[in-house]
């Protein structure tokens, strides 16, 4: 048989066609080449180690008895993990913190966190007077802290008077309007004493809503001596203003010149607990709203003790409701003893009467000596 005639590609299908002219095929040609090539490629690129047929070849039984051997580099830093936070600044984020909470700004960050997943799973403690030392810690007290720190910059003298355990009650005196010292003195205590004031608040104050609710969770609870002698009895630091409305509503121009103190009520809850009572001498308050006239005839329409007249207020509307910058000054002094009376103390008027007045001219003497040492009122 003949040899077959050699038809080169892309001849056109004519033998002869090209022969000896053309020995290259054409780009045709070529380009049907390429995609043969590239078929056959992946074909071949297949895995053919695994089917069972290359078993039967000459050596696959002895390439497959030797283990594969399979490199897996783990050295550190050869393979890199994206994690949840890559990409993020955290030392963007960490100067940010710094700058708004100062140098312990992570702590107190880590600590908010904290507050609120307890308040979220409902992990804290209410006692049985509605007191959440939680909310007042975190949220209550530092609402208060810039106020009285760069506002009024109050200046604490005798808090070594304070007992640091133990029930003791804390006498001071009312003045401002509004009654904005009991909640500063609540937090010098627990600033510098290092412990809780319980506060003893009138009925007003938790008739009114909204407000009377956070006067519980801060502590506060009613002015009768049934609760104050349950809070000293149980060795809590109890604080109480005697002079009441008539302190904190008194005219400008009687300011710092102490009201009557009540009838005593509070001497003889410490003398039926045996607690220690504490005068309190607060200088500054009488300034932040200057009371120049109160509408009467308004205040008895509401069942409210006065609406107050102040040089702002209410001439200014809600910016008169902002406190003048004056200066504070608080003094404890030193304790007076109520455990060495006899028993049945509690019950003679004329002796709680001269301790009340003690404790009473103890403060008023102070004030004196306070405004005495003071500069100016708003320096």
């Amino acid at each position: 048989m003949a040899d077959a005639d050699v038809i080169p590609i892309g001849a056109g299908g004519r033998p002869g066609r090209g022969s000896g002219r053309r020995t290259t095929p054409s780009a045709a040609a070529r380009a049907l080449a390429g995609q043969s090539g590239a078929a056959g490629a992946k074909k071949k690129a297949r895995p053919a180690a695994g089917k069972r047929e290359d078993a039967a070849k000459p050596g696959a039984a002895e390439r497959l008895a030797e283990p594969a051997e399979i490199q897996l580099d783990t050295t550190p830093g050869d393979v890199q993990i994206p994690s949840a936070g890559a990409g993020f600044d955290f030392a963007g984020l960490e100067r940010v913190v710094r700058e708004l909470f100062g140098e312990d700004g992570e702590r107190r960050v880590a600590q908010w966190l904290a507050f609120l997943r307890r308040r979220l799973t409902g992990v804290y403690e209410v006692d049985e007077f509605g007191y959440d030392p939680d909310l007042t810690d975190q949220v209550l007290l530092p609402v208060l802290r810039p106020l009285a720190e760069k506002w009024f910059r109050v200046e604490v003298r005798g808090v070594e008077n304070v007992p640091s355990d133990g029930g003791a009650l804390i006498v001071a005196n009312h003045s401002g309007t509004m009654p904005l010292d009991g909640l500063v003195t609540q937090l010098i205590v627990a600033d510098h004493a290092h412990r809780p004031l319980r506060t003893l608040a009138a009925d007003l104050v938790f008739q009114t809503p909204f407000v009377g609710e956070l006067a519980r969770k801060g502590g506060a609870t009613l002015a009768s001596n049934d609760d104050a002698e349950r809070l000293l009895g149980r060795g809590d630091l109890v604080g109480v203003w005697p002079e009441g409305f008539k302190g904190i509503g008194k005219p400008f121009s009687e300011r710092y010149k102490l009201q009557r103190f009540g009838r005593g009520g509070f001497v003889s809850a410490a003398m039926r607990t045996g607690v220690p009572i504490v005068p309190c001498s607060i200088v500054g308050a009488e300034e932040i709203y200057p009371l120049v006239g109160n509408i009467a005839s308004l205040a008895r329409l509401l069942g409210v003790p006065y609406i107050p007249i102040t040089p702002f207020f209410p001439l200014l509307g809600p910016l008169g409701l902002i406190p003048l910058p004056s200066k504070w000054l608080i003094e404890f002094g030193e304790p007076i003893r109520t455990d060495d009376f006899p028993d049945g103390a509690a019950d003679d008027p004329m002796l709680v009467f001269n301790v009340t007045d003690q404790v009473r001219e103890t403060i008023q003497q102070t004030l004196y000596t306070l405004l005495m040492q003071r500069r100016s009122v708003f320096f």
